[in-house]
């Protein structure tokens, strides 16, 4: 027997969707999305199916479609369907074919919602997809808001069955003779989260046999940690920013006083998008000359006196690209692109530049000068103007504001691109890898 009357004691405890709602339910045809099928059918919820072909499976995507389809007619709900080219956006977009899906799924289901009027989507995260989350969030470092794994709502999302654990939902399925089609790629270990799936929760749960259970108690008492942050940092926000001309400003005597410092202040940077790298060196250089420069990839922060000016980066000659990773990117009729090795064939050439991959923090700013740049032309011990630098290799001026310079997470001049790079960040016998740039004709 399937749990109906949990299931709607959860969805009406957290306030998932009213009983008059339109629900469309994202059901891929494995065996989590056609228990929650079920249970909606069951329950007596109004909702129609909405299924995912993203073209990676060959055969085995063209059965789950027929799957899904089938069983949305046995259910009696309209039903769905779109295909998508997953490989070729994934690589127009430089993204992971996993992110690829993910974001060509949500976009759709929120484009159909909104078509055909449905109030929410339900998908069918379960406990252990929740647990899987938080470690993966603790491994890539997002910080407190990573903790509280999957919300039970959020927006339009909903997902009803985060009262069930994997080995219940088999337990129920196989009990209940459902049919399901299974994901080959579930098994794999080439993705992190099948990874953390397949290798580290067996480990965990041969320490602690309630795993689950636990997790789950966790990520509550992680939930309310974090509201009690946030309401900490918005209280902080309000007393500590002061806009001004459309810029944020800080005194920096009151950064200097936050206690505890780094977690509130990147916190409170949080929403301009500024790496916890970059707030590391920001935090760093409070007592730093005025005019040095830090960039996230919406957002400038520049350090003027005794204030932290925030402003939005909307001047196209201000920022022109970032580098976010190994990729390239074109800059006008050109090409500089950005790869990592740990054996170079160094080129005497002023279209390449070798830096120590470590010294970098992303994302690497594209923009053209500035006044108060400077930095340690290759060879120099002393820092040096770049206004004199263009002078003494007698740049034309009209092109002194056309040539791009590669920056720093930390606001540092990396690479006059295609003249010279900076001393700070050549290659030295203690290097391990080596940020090879290369600029080169489209």
């Amino acid at each position: 027997m399937l749990p109906v009357q949990q299931f709607i004691d959860y969805i009406s405890q957290h306030k998932l969707f009213d009983k008059a709602d339109h629900l469309l339910l994202a059901v891929s045809g494995g065996k989590d999305s056609v228990l929650m099928a079920q249970l909606f059918k069951l329950a007596g919820y109004n909702f129609s199916i909405a299924h995912c072909n993203f073209n990676l499976r060959a055969n085995e995507a063209q059965r789950d479609e027929a799957f899904v389809k089938l069983l949305a007619d046995e259910l009696g709900v309209p039903f769905h369907v779109t295909h998508f080219d997953t490989k070729a956006f994934a690589e127009q977009h430089k993204m992971s074919t996993q992110m690829a899906a993910r974001q060509l799924r949500y976009d759709w289901f929120e484009e159909i919602r909104l078509q055909y009027d449905y109030q929410y989507i339900a998908v069918a995260h379960h406990q252990n997809d929740a647990i899987e989350t938080v470690l993966l969030n603790l491994v890539r470092g997002t910080g407190i808001s990573g903790m509280h794994g999957i919300l039970q709502k959020r927006g339009r999302l909903v997902r009803p069955l985060l009262f069930l654990s994997r080995q219940e939902i088999d337990e129920l399925i196989d009990a209940s003779g459902l049919s399901f089609v299974e994901d080959s790629s579930n098994q794999s270990s080439k993705y992190a989260r099948n990874k953390i799936r397949l290798n580290v929760i067996p480990h965990l749960r041969e320490i602690n046999p309630n795993l689950e259970e636990t997790f789950v108690q966790n990520i509550h008492r992680f939930a309310e940690t974090e509201a009690l942050l946030q309401k900490v940092v918005m209280e902080t926000s309000e007393r500590l920013f002061v806009e001004e001309s459309g810029n944020i400003q800080i005194e920096i005597a009151e950064v200097m006083n936050l206690q505890p410092q780094k977690l509130l202040f990147f916190e409170l940077l949080k929403p301009f998008h500024f790496t916890a790298s970059v707030v590391d060196e920001i935090l760093s250089s409070l007592n730093k000359q005025s005019g040095t420069s830090f960039y996230s990839a919406t957002h400038r922060l520049t350090i003027d006196r005794a204030q932290l000016i925030i402003s939005p980066l909307t001047d196209t000659k201000e920022e022109l690209l970032y580098f976010h990773r190994e990729e390239s990117l074109r800059i006008s009729d050109k090409n500089l692109s950005l790869h990592v090795s740990e054996n170079i064939n160094f080129q005497a050439d002023k279209n390449f530049a070798y830096v120590d991959a470590d010294l970098l923090i992303f994302p690497l700013v594209i923009r053209y000068r500035q006044d108060g740049d400077r930095f340690k032309p290759l060879g120099m011990k002393s820092f040096k103007k770049l206004s004199d630098f263009f002078v003494d290799e007698k740049v034309p001026l009209p092109q002194k504001d056309k040539i791009p310079l590669l920056i720093n997470g930390n606001g540092q001049l990396i690479w006059v691109v295609g003249m010279r790079q900076d001393e700070r960040y050549k290659v030295s016998a203690t290097t391990k890898k080596v940020a090879i740039f290369e600029l080169s004709n489209l």
